[in-house]
């Protein structure tokens, strides 16, 4: 007969899937029950209606069904108490309560994450959708990412991501959804699509931080920021929160799009960021009839932009119908035409960003912030 200690075992192999943690860790486990084959096991939730109960059920029914002498599994859902969820938070928070003044988790003295801010001079040249498909390529690559939508006014990651619904709160702790394998944060999944976001730079900057602090992003090997357009408040308060990270600028070939980009650039001197690189978007169209490259937009915008800020030019992205319409459907080219040449070019930038190596902790510091909360 299959023993406690073999169901535990093969319990702690199942990670809560919004938390990415073994269950047992998390003391979801209440207790284990054996009777002639049938294992029964006893689950608390961390919230009532946990959204993802039922797959919950499932993944640990496939690790106790093939165990030896097990022929049946019931799972038994409750759900955490006050008490239970505060101690869960704290030991997640590393032992900080939310009343004390609470870090960037992944930002760290110690941590070896790597965070991109994806920045432009202008809007339309294709930052968000760059940044959607940067980072699903760079998941798909075998790295654990998160994306932060900055864009308080102007949201669409969700959209792109294809990632939609409201995030789960527990005790003033949010946990990001997730889409094709990354973690996403934005405003978007607090304001109806419609409703606009009229707010000033305080309240910009709160929840610039509330994204960062407030959000339990676990262990994340990259970390990519949708910035808004320019260098307004968005952008000077994400340099606070991490300083010491890489500034990936996207521009199109125009010289026009080129000139402003630059000034986007050039903010990395003044704010203790460091430039990562260059993205020329909209670089070209391909015939699909002769497969001869159209220069719809100009040439050498790209080239001419890294050449002045010192940097390098990642990867220039061509015209592709795949990812406007991935964009609109929720599903990135990556993935949804890995072989287009729009994807292909994109998985080659990230495959030149991930050669680049594990991220320096040069100019990383603690950053004093203030508490924060979402609700």
């Amino acid at each position: 007969m299959v023993t406690r200690e073999q169901v535990l075992e093969a319990l702690s192999g199942v990670a809560d899937p919004e938390i990415g943690r073994p269950i047992t860790e998390l003391d979801m486990v209440r207790d284990v029950q054996i009777h002639k084959g049938v294992v029964t096991v006893e689950m608390l939730l961390t919230v009532p209606g946990c959204p993802l109960k039922d797959r919950i059920t499932r993944d640990v029914t496939a690790a106790l069904m093939p165990l030896e002498g097990v022929r049946e599994v019931k799972v038994v859902l409750g759900t955490m108490s006050e008490e239970q969820r505060r101690a869960l938070v704290t030991r997640l928070r590393s032992g900080q309560a939310r009343e004390e003044e609470r870090p960037i988790a992944f930002w760290g003295e110690g941590t070896r994450t790597k965070a991109i801010l994806v920045a432009s001079g202008k809007g339309g040249v294709g930052k968000s959708s760059v940044t959607s498909n940067l980072a699903v390529a760079i998941a798909r690559l075998g790295f654990k990412v998160g994306v932060v939508d900055c864009d308080v006014w102007g949201f669409s990651i969700p959209r792109m991501m294809g990632a939609a619904g409201r995030p789960v709160v527990v005790d003033h702790m949010v946990l990001p959804l997730e889409a094709h394998g990354v973690k996403v944060m934005s405003m978007g999944f607090f304001v109806p699509d419609e409703s606009p976001v009229i707010w000033r730079g305080p309240m910009l900057h709160k929840a610039v931080q509330q994204f960062l602090t407030d959000v339990f992003w676990g262990e994340m090997d990259y970390v990519l920021a949708d910035l808004p357009p320019g260098t307004g408040d968005v952008s000077i308060s994400i340099a606070q929160f991490l300083p010491g990270a890489e500034m990936l600028v996207v521009t199109t070939p125009q010289e026009a799009a080129q000139k402003v980009a630059a000034r986007a650039g050039r903010m990395t001197e003044q704010v203790n960021l460091k430039m990562l690189g260059v993205v020329e978007n909209m670089s070209y169209f391909v015939c699909p009839d002769c497969g001869s490259r159209h220069h719809i937009f100009g040439s050498g915008g790209g080239r001419e932009l890294a050449d002045a800020l010192g940097t390098e030019l990642l990867g220039e992205i061509p015209i592709d119908v795949g990812l406007r319409e991935g964009a609109d459907e929720g599903t990135p080219v990556v993935v949804g035409d890995p072989d287009s040449p729009a994807a292909r070019a994109i998985l080659d930038i990230a495959r030149g960003i991930v050669a680049k190596g594990a991220p320096s902790l040069v100019g990383k510091r603690l950053p004093v912030l203030g508490p924060a909360s979402v609700s």
